[in-house]
């Protein structure tokens, strides 16, 4: 294992001038990487860890993501259903595509190796104007990238329990399952829900609290032993829950320091991808001469608001869902697994960030990104291996 950070005596300055900097090598600033391979820019990204070192969510997302990421081979089980538990019942979704587990650090390797960027271990603390300043010297770049996650590190203040902020908290005992498990239960959380991920032998559970003041570490202990698991290897993180500004002061901002986070479900890896594509597409376009730096950073703007109605309807789910009487709810999600609407409401809900949108093309027109909109198609074909 590395040292989280560089030791003092290896803290050379950073003495260099990249066209791209971006902060923060995870899901977002590895996509953003990944889409600018091939254009010709110098593209610097730092970050306190070294690549694919520390993770910090459940690491499962949908499956045809991983594959248009091309990173399948990060895969440690695909988990083609979902089941709903409450007090009074359950109900086992079969998805019209599937989830998959995956291995951190080889999925941010895989991310890493597709991109022609440098990488540099530095300790992003904050901004003063264009100057990035890092435990190893300032730097700064004609377009820098926030992909820090929550903190924002690079805009102003935003700290919990005052910021729109949910929190969470795993465990990862050895054992396994087949399903994707969700618990919505007001014994254990009561704004929030738990959950079970399986990942080849591997159980990641952990229990996520909409309410960032609610502690939740009696809550995952708790639902470990309820499923006969020990309470081991924890880790924890803050995730938002509301849209933020994906500019600001000519910065880019994607991933969790925009807010690209889904609300209710707290789905962060694939929105992470997505936005992450379409700032870099965006950049990309002001570096071959289509557009000026301003105007990249105005499309992007727009780009990010436009999915605000899906983020608000999300939001609003995530307050009623914890307040209806848990037999209620029950009822709904019996009725929400059958086929129809289960095909229905998760087809709609891969195209909210649909993985079609990895491999769209750009026309050379005015740079309008090809797939950008967030409506539903009508359709969604499910993987192979569901077929």
């Amino acid at each position: 294992m590395k040292r989280a950070t560089l030791a003092r005596g290896d803290r050379t300055p950073l003495d260099v001038r990249p066209d791209v900097l971006i902060c923060g090598a995870s899901f977002a600033g590895l996509a953003v990487a990944r889409e600018l391979a091939g254009s010709g820019a110098d593209v610097l990204i730092v970050d306190r860890y070294e690549i694919g070192e520390r993770a910090t969510s459940a690491c499962a997302a949908p499956t045809p993501w991983l594959h248009a990421m091309g990173v399948e081979r990060a895969i440690r089980q695909e988990i083609p259903c979902m089941a709903f538990h409450t007090p009074h019942g359950s109900a086992r979704f079969r998805l019209p595509w599937s989830w998959s587990s995956f291995d951190y650090r080889e999925l941010c390797q895989a991310l890493f190796e597709q991109t022609d960027a440098r990488f540099e271990i530095a300790k992003v603390q904050r901004r003063e104007g264009r100057r990035v300043i890092t435990d190893r010297g300032d730097l700064t770049a004609p377009y820098i990238v926030d992909a820090l996650g929550w903190r924002r590190v690079l805009a102003k203040h935003y700290q919990p329990p005052e910021a729109p902020l949910s929190r969470g908290l795993e465990v990862h005992p050895h054992g396994g399952s087949t399903d994707l498990d969700v618990w919505i239960d007001r014994s254990l959380v009561r704004s929030g829900y738990a959950w079970s991920v399986p990942a080849d032998g591997e159980q990641r559970i952990g229990v996520g609290s909409y309410e960032p003041r609610h502690h939740v570490k009696d809550a995952t202990i708790e639902i470990a032993e309820r499923l006969d698991r020990e309470p081991v290897r924890y880790q924890g993180n803050w995730f938002p829950h509301k849209l933020r500004p994906a500019t600001e002061d000519g910065i880019f901002f994607a991933g969790d320091s925009a807010g690209h986070c889904l609300p209710l479900s707290g789905e962060g890896i694939r929105p992470a991808f997505y936005f992450g594509i379409a700032a870099a597409r965006e950049i990309r376009a002001a570096l071959a001469g289509e557009q000026t730096a301003g105007a990249a950073l105005k499309r992007y703007s727009a780009f990010s608001r436009r999915h605000a109605p899906v983020f608000a309807l999300a939001l609003g789910l995530q307050r009623v869902i914890p307040r209806l009487p848990p037999k209620v709810l029950t009822r709904a999600l019996k009725l929400m697994g059958r086929k129809r609407p289960c095909t229905a409401s998760f087809g709609w809900y891969l195209t909210v960030a649909d993985p079609k949108f990895a491999n769209a093309k750009r026309t050379p027109t005015a740079g309008r990104l090809m797939g950008e909109s967030c409506r539903p198609s009508s359709s969604i074909a499910a993987p192979d291996s569901m077929r």
